[in-house]
């Protein structure tokens, strides 16, 4: 029996590793791959998974935790995939503000599982903007232990996937890349557009190749580290949206996201991500915000953001602010949208201290 492949496509808040797996799930599909997808969290109500569901495939959650310290639940489920889709290929997305993954995530499925999965390199997608700023050395919007996280992120990547370069110039895209040869020089690059397509089939071809996988292990500071996920607010929520005029799904997701982005602004915090949803008849959407700095964009997955009187939101928002602040600023966003909001769900709060299930020191060789 073929093994699975097994892909981890790890990287910050708000890189586009979502947007970047939708892609290659449509286009491995395409070459007659049976695909499946692993979204993770610490809450459940994932965008991530309401958009990796539009495009078709089947979808399942790991919340509660990164996947390190819910690694029998990651299990788990991709046995229910081997079980019931018998897929090629699982490609999986653990939660933005976690590291550590070679150790704790790579390391045990070969070690314990290899007979089951071929596991392919680790790929550490990163956004353009985060990435100069990191790299820069200036006084960062985040705290040393978040950009701790970013650094370690890099630092155990079996690939680094440079997103969204869509939004650079050539002259960009040749700087970004020549820094981060000169910081990883043995990490192989790859440059992509997860919005137009460019460059995912380069990278595509890297992960299905039998090339090392989870290469290296970072040295990690765990206190460090838990304070770097710590000083974020995190929040899911679902809730009902009705109105008596019809709504246009795609303006009334980009107001709301305006309206976050100000309020942020005024508070003077940082934003990790916000991201939303909004399922109505006729038409789905996702929508994000990636910093306080940023413009918000809407995909539209179904038509030009119909019009609707009902729809369902869901919200995710990670934001450098304490949860009863990040709480009270979206209350008082949704109450003045325009639409009556029914909240279903809410669950806020700062991440707990990452205690791993498994955390191997050394390589683990993989046949």
């Amino acid at each position: 029996m073929a093994k699975v492949r097994l892909v981890l496509v790890g990287g910050f808040l708000g890189a586009g590793k979502t947007t970047l797996m939708a892609q290659a799930g449509k286009r491995l599909a395409a070459q007659g791959k049976r695909i499946g997808f692993i979204t993770n969290d610490q809450a459940a109500q994932l965008v991530d998974t309401e958009l990796l569901k539009e495009t078709g495939f089947e979808v399942k959650e790991v919340a509660g935790a990164c996947f390190c310290c819910k690694f029998d639940e990651l299990i788990a489920r991709t046995d229910e995939f081997l079980a019931d889709r018998k897929p090629d290929i699982l490609i999986t997305e653990p939660v933005g503000s976690c590291t550590d993954l070679s150790a704790t995530v790579l390391q045990p499925i070969k070690k314990f599982f290899g007979d089951k999965f071929r596991v392919a390199p680790f790929s550490v997608v990163v956004d353009p903007q985060r990435l100069r700023l990191a790299l820069s050395g200036k006084a960062s919007v985040f705290t040393d232990s978040v950009l701790y996280i970013y650094g370690k992120q890099l630092e155990e990547a079996d690939i680094i996937v440079l997103n969204k370069i869509d939004q650079l110039s050539p002259e960009e895209i040749a700087e970004l890349k020549n820094s981060l040869a000169k910081k990883f020089p043995s990490t192989p690059l790859v440059a992509v557009s997860a919005i137009s397509g460019a460059g995912i089939d380069e990278w595509l071809a890297l992960i299905q190749q039998d090339r090392p996988a989870g290469t290296r292990i970072a040295e990690i500071d765990y206190d460090t580290y838990a304070d770097g996920e710590a000083v974020l607010g995190w929040l899911n929520a679902s809730a009902r949206l009705s109105s008596s005029e019809p709504l246009e799904t795609r303006a009334f997701a980009l107001d709301l996201l305006r309206a976050f982005k100000n309020e942020f602004q005024d508070l003077k915090v940082e934003v990790a991500h916000v991201k939303l949803s909004i399922n109505a008849p006729g038409t789905a959407l996702v929508g994000n915000l990636t910093s306080t700095r940023g413009m918000p964009f809407v995909v539209v997955q179904g038509t030009k953001g119909a019009p609707a009187t009902r729809a369902l939101l869901i919200l995710n928002a990670r934001v450098h602010i304490s949860p009863p602040a990040l709480r009270a600023a979206v209350e008082k966003i949704l109450a003045a949208c325009g639409a009556t909001v029914k909240i279903e769900t809410l669950e806020c709060f700062s991440p707990g201290r990452p205690n791993p299930t498994h955390r191997f020191k050394d390589v683990v060789a993989q046949n």
